[in-house]
């Protein structure tokens, strides 16, 4: 009997040990995956850079930083330069952050201030529908819908009105050009924005709007003065990640870009862009040379992303600085 007692009274500490144990257990588990998880993405990253660093390195010999100025590719002399490339990616880059930073947050605006809760449950999902649609398919679109009535109408318009600037300075052209490419790259990027953005402005304390709406602040002084500085950080966080879309996108811009070798001053003429040259040509490639220099073309954009998410990392702390300091 006694032994029976001291049996039941070992038993819920025996249970808790084993529990404890059973945690430590856990615990390891967890941490040796997540490091596993954590080294996995460093060695792709650093696989994929050496590859691509280690074919490109004919071209890098051969052509040393003068590849990132000079213009002429012509395969066929074993002559090439990313001047072109580079301007194109920069220009279509920057043209869809000046549209999509702006529609995009305006969207997420009205979806998280203004709209109906109805309406809302009806344009959140079609606007995050827009990032679901293949390339292939908006490029598709671009070429037989979006580029002739750029052709017949936006182009013409925006030249006669707007053509004393060189962006807008040559006539119409068929409609494939920097200019189309840029309002593709925006309806692919404008999603990304407006989905975290709207999720962000959710995220601000209900009670900071009200209490500044209590203090006589209207609904755009709300939005200027607590709304936007308070996500301000994600909404920069979320530009860049709209950045990396459309520095990466190859798909849509080889089929609407035109696919030039020059550089113009207006977005109405041909261009081409990193991504787009590499997917263009790269099952093509006829000489050793020529697949260093799209794999050169490969190591710019891998340099590209890299400064912008860095830069997207200092933005973002400034204004988290900027707020703390505020508080």
């Amino acid at each position: 009997m006694s032994g029976a007692i001291r049996l039941a009274g070992a038993l819920p500490g025996h249970k808790q040990s084993n529990g404890r144990s059973a945690d430590r257990v856990g615990d390891g588990v967890l941490y040796g995956l997540c490091a596993f998880a954590a080294l996995l993405a460093v060695v792709a990253i650093g696989a994929i850079a050496y590859q691509v660093i280690h074919s490109a390195g004919a071209s890098i010999s051969r052509f040393g930083l003068g590849f990132l100025v000079h213009t002429t590719w012509k395969p066929e002399f074993g002559v090439f330069g990313s001047g072109a490339f580079l301007y194109g990616t920069a220009i279509t880059s920057l043209a869809t952050l000046l549209l999509a930073v702006p529609i995009g947050v305006s969207i997420a605006l009205y979806l998280s201030m203004v709209a109906p809760r109805r309406l809302r449950s009806v344009i959140g999902p079609l606007v995050e529908m827009l990032a679901a649609i293949p390339s292939v398919i908006l490029g598709f679109w671009g070429i037989l819908v979006f580029g002739p009535f750029l052709q017949a109408h936006v182009e013409p318009f925006l030249h006669r009105v707007l053509g004393f600037l060189p962006i807008f300075g040559a006539p119409a052209t068929t409609g494939s050009g920097l200019f189309n490419a840029s309002l593709i790259l925006t309806i692919m990027v404008v999603p990304i924005i407006a989905s975290i953005s709207r999720d962000l402005f959710l995220t601000v304390p209900q009670e900071l709007r009200e209490g500044a709406t209590a203090l006589g602040a209207t609904r755009w002084e709300v939005v200027r003065g607590v709304v936007i500085p308070s996500a301000a950080s994600g909404v920069a966080a979320a530009s860049f990640l709209g950045l990396g879309r459309a520095l990466g996108e190859a798909i849509a811009v080889t089929q609407v870009v035109g696919a030039g070798n020059a550089i113009h001053a207006s977005l109405f003429q041909t261009g081409d862009t990193l991504a787009s040259r590499i997917a263009d040509e790269y099952q093509g490639a006829t000489t050793t040379l020529q697949i260093s220099s799209l794999f050169y073309l490969g190591f710019m954009l891998l340099v590209i992303g890299l400064l912008a998410n860095v830069a997207a990392q200092l933005i973002a702390r400034r204004f988290d600085v900027r707020r703390a300091v505020a508080r």
